[in-house]
């Protein structure tokens, strides 16, 4: 894999994200904070922080956002917006404007999402069906050609958090994890080959802090080559079903 220094972080002011950004400095990495207000984001991230102006809801913006990057890692989430277009227009729609931006480019991506994130029946997925565009924005990242690592975490903040991290497959399981914990853990996907490929759930807890992560990713099967969901999901979110953007957007990164 080519050197990476430069890596945009999107969603980088979120509680979570700013996590991201101390981890990424914190391995000798450059973060670049992709923010649509610079002198708020400056308020919040630490003195020196790169930041780009950017908008995931105008893909216009994101091109020259991208532009230097090596990599990028996605905390993003409309968490704060209420209306139910939000979770295609940003959660769905940040992924797709970015994957966009970049063009023929294919840098390493981690994306966060959540668990539950197959299970529809669940009441996150009432309705915006949060669930089915997060879920829909990790088919564009496996179809899209770039190294990719899929991670959705836990409760964040939740539970007995601390830093011994387990990982999971299949998204039946339910816990919480700091996000300090998965702050860092983003940022070693990032770096470790052990994780490419690969889509898991994420939880922390009690205990020794995990310090091997190639040892912790190797623990996780690889997704089939291709193929829209992780290995191990559950088939219930039929392609032919889907909303025709969805099929165009997929349709366009398979072939890119």
């Amino acid at each position: 894999m080519p050197a990476i220094d430069r890596v945009l972080v999107v969603g980088a002011t979120g509680r979570t994200g700013r996590h991201v950004v101390a981890a990424a400095a914190a391995r000798g990495l450059t973060p670049v904070a992709l923010a649509r207000d610079a002198s708020r984001a400056r308020k919040t991230l630490p003195p020196g922080t790169e930041i780009v102006v950017g908008d995931l809801t105008v893909p216009d913006t994101l091109t020259e956002a991208v532009r230097d990057i090596d990599a990028v890692i996605f905390v993003h989430g409309s968490d704060d917006d209420v209306r139910p277009e939000s979770f295609e227009r940003i959660d769905y729609g940040g992924v797709a404007g970015v994957l966009g931006a970049l063009g023929s480019r294919r840098p390493r991506i981690v994306l966060q999402t959540t668990i539950f994130v197959t299970r529809r029946g669940h009441y996150f997925n009432d309705g915006g069906h949060a669930l089915d565009w997060k879920r829909r924005s990790e088919r564009l990242v496996r179809l899209s050609g770039t190294p990719y690592t899929i991670v959705r975490p836990g409760w964040l903040d939740a539970g007995q958090t601390g830093s011994h991290l387990r990982i999971e497959q299949g998204d039946t399981g339910e816990d919480g994890i700091s996000r300090e914990a998965l702050g860092t853990l983003l940022v070693e996907a990032l770096l470790d080959d052990a994780a490419l490929g690969k889509t898991f759930e994420v939880f922390s807890g009690p205990g020794r802090a995990t310090k091997d992560f190639t040892a912790l990713f190797q623990g996780a099967q690889p997704d089939a080559s291709a193929a829209l969901d992780a290995v191990k999901d559950t088939p219930n979110l039929p392609l032919d079903a889907e909303p025709a953007r969805v099929r165009d957007d997929l349709t366009h990164q398979h072939t890119h």
